[in-house]
């Protein structure tokens, strides 16, 4: 698995796609290009069958570069780099850092796949990718970009760690409906790194990262509770409410004839590492009520769990 470091220095578990499935992929999209490059070319055939030779010559020139170079540029520009080929592949383009592409990079990447693929039949591109550590075209090279795997086993997710005992509950009240994947997705690849990472980078990066979801929810980082802890008590919060909704309609439709069942991953984006159904439904508390650990000797709290204590294995340490 290649690691890629965002600017954040956030590593990112991403898998580069190797030349069969490359291969793959492309074979589908020149398919599909190809075909709508002959249908158009026979209608505007028909359609300037009047015109001069000139005309029609500089109609196909027309006709080929806006459907052989401009349609893969527009697809992979619209679709944050995933063409109908590298969908069926499960496959995506993406930045150096992990980022989705823009306009400039699907521009660069469909000038060469010009030489690469259309002019010398993907003899170029096959050997760039086969020398390329990474599995890079030249467009690729150029364009800083690089083609990943989406779809991965599910035998290979990374557990996020739990967040600490005085959290879980605290933001039952928050409405996290306007939270997109993307940032969900940026969450669990900080949590699953962040001991990995420098004290200074982690801090930043949890900051940020903190500071966007709280912007999306509408509800201030509560006062006293670390980045990093405050996004683990949001993300299991998440998780709780996936867990209550597959065991409600699990109780209402014992057959599955809802199409809900175990085997569903009503997580979206973020894979079986974060559908965990294990977790119980909890006690609705406001979001930004204090959090006061309870007093040594009650029931269900340990010693380990006083402030000042850390929970063993979780990473975070309760507000000072």
């Amino acid at each position: 698995m290649s690691e890629l470091v965002t600017g954040d220095a956030v590593v990112l578990g991403l898998r580069p796609a190797r030349l069969p499935s490359r291969a793959l992929a492309l074979a589908i999209d020149l398919v599909v290009v190809w075909i709508v490059f002959i249908l158009v070319s026979i209608g505007l055939a028909v359609a300037t069958v009047t015109l001069d030779e000139a005309a029609s010559a500089a109609i196909a020139v027309a006709t080929f570069l806006l459907v052989l170079v401009g349609g893969p540029i527009a697809v992979e520009t619209l679709s944050h780099g995933r063409s109908l080929g590298k969908l069926a592949c499960g496959l995506r383009v993406v930045r150096d850092d992990g980022g989705p592409i823009r306009f400039r990079h699907a521009l660069v990447r469909g000038a060469m796949g010009v030489v690469e693929i259309l002019m010398t039949l993907g003899v170029f591109a096959c050997i760039a990718s086969l020398v390329s550590a990474r599995g890079r075209r030249l467009g690729d090279v150029f364009a800083g970009t690089l083609v990943v795997r989406e779809r991965v086993s599910a035998g290979r997710g990374i557990a996020v760690p739990p967040p600490p005992p005085w959290l879980v509950g605290r933001f039952a009240g928050l409405d996290l409906s306007a939270v997109p994947d993307e940032l969900w997705l940026a969450i669990r690849q900080y949590l699953t790194r962040m001991q990995q990472l420098d004290a200074e980078v982690g801090l930043s990066m949890a900051e940020r990262l903190a500071g966007e979801l709280a912007v999306r929810t509408g509800v201030p980082v509560p006062p006293g509770v670390p980045a990093a802890a405050y996004l683990a008590g949001v993300v299991n919060e998440r998780q709780a409410r996936d867990a209550r909704r597959v065991f409600t309609a699990a109780q209402a439709d014992p057959l599955g004839q809802a199409g809900v069942g175990v085997g569903s991953n009503p997580v979206g984006v973020m894979g079986p590492a974060w559908a965990d159904s294990s977790v119980a439904p909890h006690d609705t508390v406001s979001p930004l009520a204090p959090a006061v650990p309870a007093a040594p000797g009650e029931p269900g709290v340990s010693e380990t769990e006083e402030p000042g204590n850390r929970k063993p294995g979780t990473g975070f340490a309760p507000p000072a």
